[in-house]
């Protein structure tokens, strides 16, 4: 099977979001938005499958590997609405306006949150369409942790890894960089696979676009001013109204993904022959 080293990329994905994010969210668990718990649980659960599907997989558990296939489509809508509730935690710090850092990076937060909804969108897609070629289903399945690398590790950098910022930017912009180093580190990562895997490397091609994409516009948006505002639109938007439109995407995406990648009909034959 390809891929077999997969669950030890994913669990190290899983040890980063442990790791990056013990300060912010598990050590205070109980003092957190509900939204971190939907997004924490959710992504965490997203990582998990990813995981056992891969090992079942290779094991030859197909049926076990199918159901966990079945459970992905409840999972995946929910997915999408944990992203929603964290695109209102922006939108809201931007609206109270806190503090100059709110100010300076919640827009970035926020766009940046809705580049990663468009890119689970389009992976578990075209993983569905796919899903009768083995490397492309896996490939596509396992770009996702790529994409969520960056926010745990973005958190580890300045802590750890403080030498990895050669950027060197300073007060809020800093945040920027951290970010957009783990993207580029995302984004060289995905274009290796891609290399080593160029006949079916589609999948990986998808996440070095995203990873790079979101890096850049989340590093230059402080300097666009008219983010703010569009955040500050999408602050007064009902919440049960974007988490709704979360979970129809998701649900969408996975319905499409499925026709999509069903077998062609044959043809009857006529009659006679």
């Amino acid at each position: 099977m390809p891929y077999r080293h997969a669950p030890y990329f994913v669990g190290l994905v899983l040890l980063t979001v442990l790791v990056g994010f013990w300060a912010s969210y598990w050590s205070p668990i109980g003092n957190v938005p509900t939204a971190f718990h939907v997004h924490a649980i959710t992504s965490s659960i997203w990582l998990i499958l990813l995981i056992v599907q891969q090992v079942a997989i290779q094991r030859r558990q197909n049926a076990l590997h199918r159901q966990l296939g079945l459970a992905s489509f409840v999972l995946f809508p929910l997915l999408m609405a944990g992203f929603m509730m964290i695109a209102d935690v922006s939108a809201q710090a931007y609206v109270k306006a806190a503090s100059p850092f709110a100010i300076h990076n919640t827009p970035s937060f926020g766009i940046g949150t809705f580049i990663a909804i468009a890119a689970y969108l389009t992976l578990f897609y075209l993983a569905l369409k796919h899903r009768r070629n083995v490397r492309l289903h896996a490939g596509y399945m396992l770009a996702s942790p790529i994409v969520l690398f960056e926010s745990p590790f973005s958190r580890i950098l300045p802590e750890y890894l403080p030498w990895l910022n050669v950027i060197g930017s300073t007060g809020p912009q800093e945040v920027q960089d951290t970010i957009l180093i783990s993207d580029l580190m995302a984004c060289a990562f995905a274009l290796t696979l891609y290399f080593m895997h160029r006949k079916h490397g589609a999948p990986w091609l998808w996440a070095a676009v995203f990873t790079a994409v979101q890096g850049l516009v989340m590093w230059f948006a402080p300097s666009v001013p008219q983010l703010g505002p569009l955040l500050g639109a999408y602050a007064q938007i009902p919440l049960p109204l974007t988490i709704s439109a979360g979970m129809a995407a998701g649900a969408l995406v996975t319905r499409l993904g499925w026709r999509a990648g069903a077998a062609p009909q044959r043809k009857a034959a006529p009659a006679g022959a």
